[in-house]
């Protein structure tokens, strides 16, 4: 009987500079799928604003979208959560434990530092 490798882990590839640009640039590159939502979101929010104020909180969400979104493993689990509470739960006690343990991974990832 043939011995098989283990299937290789998918890198996840390192939180960027935190910067909109270093941002945008690792999104452009790990999960591009994100990228027009970024750039539109971007353009509404901040692009042509006067004020740069919202940059802080435009930040705080992109990061923690790509933190989530870079890993497969931690994307599918979250959504899986917020799938299962939104179509298949019937009970709210239920569905809204599922949405926290969803808010507190999102709430955690957007702790991570550059390079984690």
């Amino acid at each position: 009987m043939a011995a098989h490798a283990a299937e290789p882990q998918p890198v996840i590839p390192p939180m960027p500079e935190r910067t909109p640009k270093a941002l945008r640039e690792a999104i452009a590159e790990h999960t591009p799928e994100l990228l027009p939502d970024f750039d539109a979101h971007w353009k509404w929010a901040i692009a042509d604003a006067y004020d740069l104020g919202p940059v802080p909180a435009f930040m705080a969400r992109w990061w923690g979208e790509y933190a989530i979104a870079r890993d497969p493993k931690l994307d599918a689990h979250v959504r899986d959560l917020e799938h299962r509470a939104a179509y298949e739960c019937t009970d709210t006690a239920e569905a809204k434990a599922l949405l926290e343990e969803a808010a507190k991974i999102h709430y955690r990832v957007r702790e991570l530092e550059p390079g984690e």
